[in-house]
């Protein structure tokens, strides 16, 4: 299922706009335009993340937070034109897993959304899903492609996971080797071009990008509500 998202934004304009970004991801929003009406919404709801103002009319952001984090571990993206350290400290002190000043990228913020979210539902279920296909056991060292079992050795099992972890990113060979041999690995670095290989011959699906002369990278359009 796609993750639920409630963005509290009291400007119209800038509410609408990630409302539209998100919904382009795929990803299923609600909105509220005052702090006590997101307050409301999040209570009568249940959401994956919120995207979350400080200075709103009615209640801040600050006690929303806070709030939030007394019911739950709901993780918090704030997004507020108050950049200074005091303001950023205050709302870590609430527990806010992230903190985008503005202005911002629209890019930038989904980015900075998907990465709470793969690292939040990783935390809770030793999972991390890709495109709705692929979904790795962290825990089982498992590897599923559309609910089927594939058999993978270790180290291919841990190309795929550092891959998701790192998604939006492109991966040198030098920095797979880094992540999956250890630093103490001196061989050729074609043993990744030679793993990739293996991985898409056993997947069946076009999950991995070749970077022509760089690296990796996951596939976009495979993913859905990744990038």
């Amino acid at each position: 299922m796609p993750a639920a998202i409630l963005v509290i934004e009291d400007d119209q304009a800038i509410q609408e706009l990630i409302a539209e970004f998100l919904r382009a991801k795929q990803y299923d929003v609600d909105v509220a335009e005052d702090g006590l009406e997101g307050w409301e919404r999040f209570r009568a709801g249940t959401y994956d993340l919120v995207i979350l103002d400080l200075m709103l009319p009615t209640l801040d952001g600050y006690t929303i937070c806070r709030r939030i984090r007394e019911k739950g571990d709901t993780p918090v993206v704030v997004l507020t034109a108050l950049g200074e350290e005091k303001d950023q400290l205050r709302a870590f002190e609430e527990e806010a897993d992230d903190y985008i000043t503005k202005p911002f990228s629209f890019h930038v913020l989904m980015k900075r959304v998907e990465a709470v979210l793969r690292r939040t539902r990783g935390a809770q279920s030793g999972e991390q899903l890709w495109g709705g296909r692929l979904r790795l056991d962290a825990d089982a060292y498992k590897v599923f492609v559309d609910g089927k079992l594939v058999e993978t050795t270790t180290k291919e099992f841990d190309i795929l996971n550092t891959l998701i972890a790192n998604a939006g990113r492109i991966m040198t060979r030098d920095m797979l080797l880094d992540k999956v041999w250890g630093y103490d690995y001196f061989g050729d670095s074609r043993i990744v071009d030679a793993h990739i290989k293996n991985i898409r011959k056993k997947l069946g699906i076009s999950v991995i990008r070749t970077v022509k002369g760089v690296g990796y990278a996951l596939e976009s359009e495979l993913a859905g509500v990744g990038g």
